[in-house]
């Protein structure tokens, strides 16, 4: 028996309760894996609460997110031993995920966890640790460089965007910072933030075209912040999207895209191949100093990450929740 977040859904609605789970249920794969540490990220506090079906089979275990010890493979690439991580292809959606004190996963989505991070520091990282540096990978990809102005980072106290803006800094590029959490200025400034605006300038319809400002951006957001964030964005220059925290929508034109060469560049962290996870992680690895996460990450334990999930909905968590599974 385990310990297990399981979702059930009955007549009317799901109800969520920690519960001891006989390892025989497990789901099928490949490598079973003793879970250290997972992680409650946005998509985990939806499926949590409710309030969006992201869960597509029930009983369901949530997390998208985990790291620990592999205990049993069938795999080639694994054995007995091997400290793993995982990072999105639907667990804790389709398949039952981190939340727990043990997972049976598919080899294939698993990856070695770098030696630089301890568990519980690759799950302060996380999904949104990992998605900050692949955001960060596109726009180098796509040529920005930090000689052509400051990268706009929204949505900046939440994972993603606290971690774009330590790697960005890393990378010796000029950050700014928009938050509507002013409390939160210091914290910013010390992952590197340089310039400090309130996401209410961003957040309303704007004009198609607006005054250059970014070289590059980093959007979480997605909506009216993504379009004005476009909208800003300096000739030649790209934004990174991976987010939709105000909103599925883009109410945009086509003005930034074809009067100033503006980039739209998509990040998906949920099914992106191994060698971008790699990539991803190694930039981590090497431009990640670990003792950020501790301002970055809070901890809690398993029982604890259902009540989080509606403080996490509500907007009110800073930087990243991390779950010890063993308390």
């Amino acid at each position: 028996m385990f310990a297990a977040v399981v979702i059930e859904k009955g007549d009317e609605g799901t109800k969520v309760a920690l519960t001891n789970v006989d390892e025989a249920a497990l789901p099928e794969g490949n490598v079973t894996v003793e879970v250290a540490y997972s992680t409650l990220n946005y998509k985990d506090a939806l499926a949590i609460t409710g309030s969006s079906p992201v869960v597509r089979s029930f009983p369901m275990v949530p997390g998208i997110d985990l790291a620990g010890v592999v205990t049993d493979s069938a795999h080639p690439d694994y054995s007995a031993g091997d400290e793993v991580i995982l990072n999105g292809w639907g667990v804790g959606e389709k398949h039952w995920g981190g939340l727990a004190q043990k997972a049976r996963l598919d080899g294939d989505w698993l990856i070695p966890k770098p030696a630089e991070f301890t568990a519980r520091q690759a799950m302060s990282i996380g999904t949104a640790g990992y998605t900050a540096s692949l955001c960060v990978e596109a726009l180098l990809r796509h040529g920005v460089t930090p000689d052509q102005g400051e990268i706009l980072v929204t949505g900046a106290t939440g994972g993603v965007g606290s971690i774009a803006i330590a790697l960005l800094t890393k990378a010796g590029f000029g950050v700014a910072a928009a938050t509507g959490k002013t409390s939160e200025t210091e914290y910013l400034q010390s992952l590197g933030a340089g310039t400090i605006i309130d996401r209410a300038e961003l957040s309303e319809r704007g004009k198609p075209l607006q005054k250059e400002r970014w070289a590059g951006v980093v959007d979480t957001a997605g909506s009216h912040t993504l379009v004005n964030a476009a909208a800003q964005t300096r000739y030649g220059g790209a934004v990174a999207a991976c987010g939709l925290a105000q909103g599925m929508d883009f109410p945009a034109t086509v003005a930034p895209f074809i009067l100033r060469g503006v980039a739209l560049l998509g990040v998906d962290s949920v099914m992106a191949p191994k060698p971008r996870r790699l990539e991803a992680w190694a930039r981590l690895a090497r431009d990640l100093d670990p003792t950020a996460l501790e301002s970055i990450a809070q901890e809690v334990g398993l029982g604890e990450s259902i009540a989080e999930a509606s403080r996490l909905i509500d907007g009110t968590v800073r930087g990243r929740i991390v779950v010890d599974v063993n308390r």
